[in-house]
Protein backbone atom coordinates (compact mmCIF):
# COMPACT_ATOMS: atom_id res chain seq x y z
CA UNK A 1 0.00 0.00 0.00
CA UNK A 2 1.38 3.56 -1.00
CA UNK A 3 0.21 6.55 0.30
CA UNK A 4 -1.61 9.49 -1.66
CA UNK A 5 0.98 12.06 -3.71
CA UNK A 6 -0.54 15.11 -5.45
CA UNK A 7 1.26 16.67 -7.93
CA UNK A 8 2.96 19.99 -8.23
CA UNK A 9 0.41 22.19 -9.40
CA UNK A 10 -1.85 20.94 -6.39
CA UNK A 11 -4.03 23.66 -4.84
CA UNK A 12 -2.46 24.00 -1.29
CA UNK A 13 -6.51 23.62 -0.02
CA UNK A 14 -6.30 20.22 -1.48
CA UNK A 15 -3.35 19.97 0.73
CA UNK A 16 -4.61 20.87 3.44
CA UNK A 17 -7.59 19.48 3.23
CA UNK A 18 -5.78 15.85 2.88
CA UNK A 19 -3.36 17.12 5.86
CA UNK A 20 -6.55 17.32 8.39
CA UNK A 21 -8.09 14.16 6.94
CA UNK A 22 -5.11 11.71 6.62
CA UNK A 23 -2.28 13.61 8.97
CA UNK A 24 -0.09 13.97 5.91
CA UNK A 25 0.81 14.71 2.40
CA UNK A 26 2.79 14.29 -0.15
CA UNK A 27 3.41 16.86 -3.34
CA UNK A 28 5.76 15.56 -5.90
CA UNK A 29 8.68 17.50 -7.58
CA UNK A 30 8.03 21.04 -6.09
CA UNK A 31 11.76 22.05 -6.43
CA UNK A 32 14.15 21.79 -9.49
CA UNK A 33 17.90 19.98 -8.63
CA UNK A 34 20.15 23.61 -9.44
CA UNK A 35 18.01 25.08 -5.89
CA UNK A 36 18.77 21.13 -4.25
CA UNK A 37 22.45 21.17 -5.09
CA UNK A 38 23.07 25.05 -4.09
CA UNK A 39 21.16 24.04 -0.63
CA UNK A 40 23.32 20.75 -0.03
CA UNK A 41 26.84 22.64 -1.20
CA UNK A 42 26.03 25.55 0.96
CA UNK A 43 25.26 22.87 4.02
CA UNK A 44 27.74 20.31 3.53
CA UNK A 45 30.92 21.94 5.70
CA UNK A 46 28.25 22.06 8.33
CA UNK A 47 26.66 18.67 8.16
CA UNK A 48 30.24 17.58 8.04
CA UNK A 49 30.81 19.00 11.53
CA UNK A 50 27.48 17.55 13.08
CA UNK A 51 27.40 15.20 15.74
CA UNK A 52 25.02 12.45 15.20
CA UNK A 53 21.98 11.76 17.83
CA UNK A 54 22.57 10.10 20.92
CA UNK A 55 19.40 9.02 21.95
CA UNK A 56 16.35 6.11 20.16
CA UNK A 57 14.89 9.73 18.49
CA UNK A 58 18.07 11.12 17.40
CA UNK A 59 19.34 8.15 16.17
CA UNK A 60 23.15 6.78 16.28
CA UNK A 61 23.85 7.37 12.82
CA UNK A 62 21.79 10.70 12.08
CA UNK A 63 22.74 14.26 11.93
CA UNK A 64 20.52 16.79 12.63
CA UNK A 65 21.89 20.37 11.24
CA UNK A 66 20.16 23.52 12.43
CA UNK A 67 20.27 27.09 11.97
CA UNK A 68 19.44 27.03 8.30
CA UNK A 69 18.41 30.02 7.75
CA UNK A 70 22.08 31.73 8.69
CA UNK A 71 23.82 28.91 7.50
CA UNK A 72 22.19 28.56 3.96
CA UNK A 73 20.90 31.49 1.99
CA UNK A 74 18.93 28.78 -0.34
CA UNK A 75 17.20 27.37 2.57
CA UNK A 76 15.08 30.71 3.00
CA UNK A 77 13.79 29.87 -0.26
CA UNK A 78 12.22 26.62 0.91
CA UNK A 79 11.06 28.31 4.48
CA UNK A 80 9.16 30.61 2.49
CA UNK A 81 7.97 28.73 -0.81
CA UNK A 82 3.84 29.35 -1.64
CA UNK A 83 3.10 26.01 -1.21
CA UNK A 84 4.46 25.44 2.08
CA UNK A 85 3.60 29.07 3.11
CA UNK A 86 -0.44 28.77 1.68
CA UNK A 87 -0.54 25.21 3.06
CA UNK A 88 0.55 25.76 6.70
CA UNK A 89 -1.68 29.56 6.66
CA UNK A 90 -4.87 27.58 5.91
CA UNK A 91 -4.00 24.15 8.10
CA UNK A 92 -3.45 26.45 11.04
CA UNK A 93 -5.71 28.96 10.26
CA UNK A 94 -7.49 28.56 14.09
CA UNK A 95 -4.56 30.58 15.51
CA UNK A 96 -3.71 34.47 15.19
CA UNK A 97 -0.35 34.12 13.91
CA UNK A 98 2.01 31.72 12.75
CA UNK A 99 5.20 31.13 13.22
CA UNK A 100 8.34 29.32 12.63
CA UNK A 101 9.81 26.19 15.30
CA UNK A 102 12.16 24.61 13.40
CA UNK A 103 14.66 23.93 10.99
CA UNK A 104 17.09 21.26 10.79
CA UNK A 105 18.64 19.23 7.34
CA UNK A 106 18.58 15.35 8.27
CA UNK A 107 20.87 13.30 7.12
CA UNK A 108 20.30 9.51 7.72
CA UNK A 109 23.41 7.24 7.45
CA UNK A 110 23.59 4.00 5.80
CA UNK A 111 23.10 1.47 8.87
CA UNK A 112 20.43 3.49 10.99
CA UNK A 113 17.75 1.67 12.40
CA UNK A 114 14.40 2.79 12.50
CA UNK A 115 13.44 5.48 14.56
CA UNK A 116 10.42 4.79 17.15
CA UNK A 117 7.40 6.19 16.11
CA UNK A 118 5.84 9.17 17.73
CA UNK A 119 3.82 12.25 17.62
CA UNK A 120 5.89 15.72 17.19
CA UNK A 121 3.45 17.77 19.31
CA UNK A 122 4.78 15.89 22.67
CA UNK A 123 7.84 18.14 22.58
CA UNK A 124 5.16 20.87 24.26
CA UNK A 125 5.64 19.59 27.29
CA UNK A 126 2.87 16.30 26.37
CA UNK A 127 -0.14 19.17 26.96
CA UNK A 128 -2.61 17.16 25.80
CA UNK A 129 -3.97 19.30 22.91
CA UNK A 130 -7.78 18.32 21.86
CA UNK A 131 -8.24 16.00 19.01
CA UNK A 132 -9.31 19.15 17.04
CA UNK A 133 -6.37 21.32 17.17
CA UNK A 134 -3.25 21.31 15.54
CA UNK A 135 -0.37 23.02 17.28
CA UNK A 136 2.00 22.84 14.21
CA UNK A 137 2.38 21.84 10.69
CA UNK A 138 5.44 20.30 9.30
CA UNK A 139 7.19 19.33 5.51
CA UNK A 140 10.25 17.28 4.86
CA UNK A 141 11.60 18.33 1.47
CA UNK A 142 13.54 15.64 -0.15
CA UNK A 143 16.99 16.28 -1.17
CA UNK A 144 17.64 13.18 -2.34
CA UNK A 145 15.13 10.30 -3.34
CA UNK A 146 13.27 8.84 -0.48
CA UNK A 147 13.41 5.30 -0.55
CA UNK A 148 12.40 2.42 1.70
CA UNK A 149 15.73 1.26 1.39
CA UNK A 150 17.11 4.52 2.78
CA UNK A 151 15.20 5.46 5.53
CA UNK A 152 11.82 6.96 3.89
CA UNK A 153 9.81 9.02 7.03
CA UNK A 154 6.86 5.74 8.20
CA UNK A 155 3.54 7.73 8.56
CA UNK A 156 0.56 6.11 9.93
CA UNK A 157 -2.22 7.53 8.18
CA UNK A 158 -5.18 8.87 9.81
CA UNK A 159 -3.25 8.39 13.59
CA UNK A 160 -3.75 11.38 14.66
CA UNK A 161 -7.53 11.49 16.40
CA UNK A 162 -6.84 8.07 17.90
CA UNK A 163 -5.16 6.82 21.19
CA UNK A 164 -1.27 5.36 20.86
CA UNK A 165 -3.07 1.92 21.55
CA UNK A 166 -5.52 2.51 18.93
CA UNK A 167 -3.02 3.94 16.63
CA UNK A 168 -0.60 1.08 17.18
CA UNK A 169 -3.06 -1.14 15.18
CA UNK A 170 -1.88 1.34 12.02
CA UNK A 171 0.52 -0.15 10.02
CA UNK A 172 2.91 2.24 8.83
CA UNK A 173 3.77 3.23 5.05
CA UNK A 174 6.83 4.89 3.94
CA UNK A 175 6.83 7.92 2.33
CA UNK A 176 8.60 7.35 -0.51
CA UNK A 177 9.15 10.30 -3.34
CA UNK A 178 11.36 11.58 -5.42
CA UNK A 179 14.33 14.27 -5.18
CA UNK A 180 12.78 17.85 -4.75
CA UNK A 181 9.30 16.47 -3.39
CA UNK A 182 7.69 17.54 0.05
CA UNK A 183 6.29 15.76 2.56
CA UNK A 184 3.59 17.97 5.03
CA UNK A 185 2.58 16.20 8.04
CA UNK A 186 1.03 17.12 11.29
CA UNK A 187 1.91 17.18 15.25
CA UNK A 188 -0.64 14.72 16.14
CA UNK A 189 0.26 11.74 13.42
CA UNK A 190 1.87 8.52 14.58
CA UNK A 191 5.39 8.95 12.19
CA UNK A 192 9.58 8.11 12.30
CA UNK A 193 12.42 8.31 10.48
CA UNK A 194 12.99 4.60 8.17
CA UNK A 195 16.22 2.54 8.43
CA UNK A 196 18.70 3.10 5.95
CA UNK A 197 19.92 -0.11 4.73
CA UNK A 198 21.79 1.24 1.74
CA UNK A 199 25.06 2.82 1.36
CA UNK A 200 24.02 6.01 0.42
CA UNK A 201 22.52 8.84 2.92
CA UNK A 202 19.16 9.73 3.16
CA UNK A 203 18.99 13.75 3.27
CA UNK A 204 15.56 15.94 4.20
CA UNK A 205 15.37 19.21 4.94
CA UNK A 206 12.86 19.89 7.64
CA UNK A 207 11.01 22.79 8.22
CA UNK A 208 8.12 22.71 11.37
CA UNK A 209 5.73 25.65 11.32
CA UNK A 210 3.21 26.24 14.37
CA UNK A 211 0.63 28.63 16.32
CA UNK A 212 2.26 31.86 16.80
CA UNK A 213 1.29 31.51 21.22
CA UNK A 214 4.13 29.01 21.62
CA UNK A 215 7.60 28.31 22.14
CA UNK A 216 9.94 27.89 19.07
CA UNK A 217 11.36 24.72 19.06
CA UNK A 218 14.41 26.13 17.30
CA UNK A 219 15.38 29.62 19.11
CA UNK A 220 15.12 31.84 15.39
CA UNK A 221 16.79 34.52 17.29
CA UNK A 222 19.96 32.97 18.53
CA UNK A 223 20.49 30.54 15.26
CA UNK A 224 20.13 33.68 13.07
CA UNK A 225 22.94 35.88 14.47
CA UNK A 226 20.91 40.22 14.23
CA UNK A 227 23.37 41.08 11.52
CA UNK A 228 22.34 38.22 9.56
CA UNK A 229 18.34 38.75 10.90
CA UNK A 230 18.62 42.75 9.72
CA UNK A 231 19.39 41.70 5.76
CA UNK A 232 16.59 39.45 5.75
CA UNK A 233 12.53 40.61 4.33
CA UNK A 234 10.29 41.43 6.39
CA UNK A 235 7.53 38.37 5.48
CA UNK A 236 11.14 36.10 6.43
CA UNK A 237 11.40 37.97 9.60
CA UNK A 238 7.92 37.58 10.38
CA UNK A 239 7.88 34.38 10.13
CA UNK A 240 10.42 33.89 12.51
CA UNK A 241 8.75 35.45 15.14
CA UNK A 242 9.70 39.19 14.46
CA UNK A 243 5.79 39.96 14.99
CA UNK A 244 3.40 39.28 17.56
CA UNK A 245 2.43 35.83 18.11
CA UNK A 246 -1.48 36.42 19.63
CA UNK A 247 -2.98 39.59 21.27
CA UNK A 248 0.04 41.10 23.77
CA UNK A 249 2.21 38.10 22.75
CA UNK A 250 5.66 39.01 21.83
CA UNK A 251 6.25 42.98 22.32
CA UNK A 252 9.26 44.48 22.74
CA UNK A 253 9.58 47.18 26.24
CA UNK A 254 6.74 49.65 25.95
CA UNK A 255 4.22 47.86 23.90
CA UNK A 256 6.71 48.03 20.75
CA UNK A 257 6.37 46.01 17.35
CA UNK A 258 9.62 43.50 17.23
CA UNK A 259 10.02 44.03 13.54
CA UNK A 260 10.47 47.64 13.96
CA UNK A 261 12.59 47.34 17.01
CA UNK A 262 15.14 45.36 15.29
CA UNK A 263 14.94 47.42 12.52
CA UNK A 264 15.87 50.49 14.85
CA UNK A 265 12.53 52.37 15.36
CA UNK A 266 10.44 52.59 17.94
CA UNK A 267 6.82 51.74 16.37
CA UNK A 268 4.05 50.46 18.85
CA UNK A 269 2.88 46.97 18.12
CA UNK A 270 0.06 46.70 16.02
CA UNK A 271 -3.71 45.70 16.98
CA UNK A 272 -4.90 42.21 17.13
CA UNK A 273 -7.02 42.47 13.76
CA UNK A 274 -3.51 43.54 12.22
CA UNK A 275 -1.92 39.79 12.98
CA UNK A 276 -5.12 37.83 12.37
CA UNK A 277 -5.36 35.77 9.31
CA UNK A 278 -7.35 36.96 6.74
CA UNK A 279 -9.05 35.18 3.75
CA UNK A 280 -7.73 37.88 0.81
CA UNK A 281 -4.04 36.50 2.25
CA UNK A 282 -4.36 33.10 1.95
CA UNK A 283 -6.07 33.28 -1.27
CA UNK A 284 -2.59 35.00 -2.46
CA UNK A 285 -0.85 33.01 -1.28
CA UNK A 286 -2.66 30.24 -3.21
CA UNK A 287 -2.57 32.11 -6.59
CA UNK A 288 1.22 32.86 -6.14
CA UNK A 289 1.81 28.76 -5.80
CA UNK A 290 -0.15 28.32 -8.70
CA UNK A 291 2.07 30.65 -10.44
CA UNK A 292 4.86 29.09 -8.87
CA UNK A 293 4.59 25.58 -9.94
CA UNK A 294 3.30 26.24 -13.26
CA UNK A 295 6.18 28.38 -14.56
Amino acid sequence: MALHHFPPTVNPQEVAEHLADRGYAIVDRVVGPQLLDRLASELEPFVRNSDVGQDQYDGAFTKRTGALIARSPTSRELVMHPLAIATVERFLRHATAVQLLLTQLITIEPGETRQKLHRDQMMFDLYPFPPHYHVQCNTMWAITDFTSENGATHICPGSSGLTDAAAAEIDPIQAEMERGSVLFYEGKVLHGGGANTGTRPRQGVNITYGVGWVRQEENQFLACPTEIARTLDDDLLRMMGYQQGAFSLGYVGDQLDPLAVLRGSNTKAGRIDAYAPHNEVLDAFADEAADHQSN
